[in-house]
């Protein structure tokens, strides 16, 4: 075990001993662990909607691809160029199977999106601790940082 994992473990068992004997800030910092945790999801779904735009974006000008080799195909048929009618469509077919991935992704994306808005909803549905009193908290504050300042005394 290194002296950094050494120092780890025991500054683990020092939060842990005075989160015990300081309820209070345990259930400060679950909440503040909660604010961030939804910080981290908003910035997901934002992320996630951003993605979906683009990939909604990108399979509407693929649709329209299609139609013009759609329409490039008939003309070549109609004019008897066979190989390039067959070129054309394996061409399309390339198209189509690219708006198949994309539609996949999206698909990816949705339930991605769906888990991410599964997760903030039970962190806005989750039991929260009653609000202490302004005074309440800027005590406890003083005391969590009172309690901090003798550790970081009793490391040096």
């Amino acid at each position: 075990m290194s002296w950094l994992d050494e120092l780890e473990a025991r500054l683990d068992q020092q939060l842990a001993a005075f989160l015990a004997a300081n309820p209070s800030q345990e259930a400060l910092l679950e909440e503040q662990g909660a604010r961030d945790r939804q910080a981290r999801l908003v910035g997901q779904r934002r992320q996630l909607q951003l993605q979906a735009e683009q990939e909604r974006q990108a399979l509407l000008h693929l649709a329209d691809e299609i139609r013009r080799w759609q329409e490039r195909v008939g003309k070549a048929r109609a004019a008897g160029a066979g190989a390039l009618a067959e070129r054309a469509e394996t061409h399309q077919q390339g198209l189509m199977d690219q708006g198949r991935q994309r539609w996949q992704h999206l698909s990816e994306l949705g339930v991605r999106f769906a888990a991410v808005e599964q997760e903030l909803r039970e962190l806005e549905n989750r039991p929260r601790p009653p609000r202490a009193s302004s005074l309440e908290q800027d005590w406890a504050a003083f005391e969590a940082e009172q309690a901090l300042e003798q550790l970081r005394r009793q490391q040096r």
